[in-house]
């Protein structure tokens, strides 16, 4: 019977490279979805207000991620024919959980944001002067975001963007 001690060596090294990849893939996973947001983003959508009309939209959105991913400050500025909105958010993020402020500048409403992120999307929770959901699903060059909201004349916006 022929001895294993000469490939010990080499099996031992194999064993090694392949948990350290796999600690890099798993490290990569853990990244900050934050980090694939920044930038700038064009491209259009629909609002809808209460009772049920609709709008079509144009849309410029804009993500400042910082603090290595922590950090994400975001503007989202749409306008129809007979609306605008603006929001603005600053959130941080934290194993999975993300937290922060939010504010829609033309009517003047506010509040806190929660909820959760990972690589590919961004659902979130927000309660203040108007409540309601927000998600961001990235896929790539390109982003879906819908709100839904609670107290105010504007139901609901859909929008896809892309990356400009």
């Amino acid at each position: 019977m022929r001895s294993l001690m000469p490939l010990l060596p080499r099996f031992t090294a194999r064993i090694l490279a392949a948990v350290l990849a796999t600690a890099g893939a798993s490290g990569a996973h853990a990244a900050s979805p934050f980090d694939s947001l920044s930038g700038s983003w064009s491209g259009g959508g629909r609002v809808t207000f209460e009772g049920g009309q609709s709008e079509r939209l144009r849309c410029n959105a804009y993500y400042q991620s910082s603090g290595g991913g922590q950090r994400l400050g975001l503007s989202i500025r749409c306008a129809s024919t007979s609306s605008a909105f603006e929001l603005r958010s600053d959130l941080a993020y934290r194993a999975g959980r993300v937290s922060g402020s939010w504010q829609e500048r033309t009517l003047g409403a506010s509040g806190d944001a929660s909820g959760r992120a990972d690589r590919s999307r961004v659902v979130l929770r927000f309660m203040g002067t108007a409540s309601g959901n927000m998600a961001v699903a990235l896929n790539g060059r390109s982003q879906t975001v819908t709100i839904a909201t609670q107290g105010t004349a504007l139901r609901g916006i859909r929008m896809s963007l892309r990356r400009r």
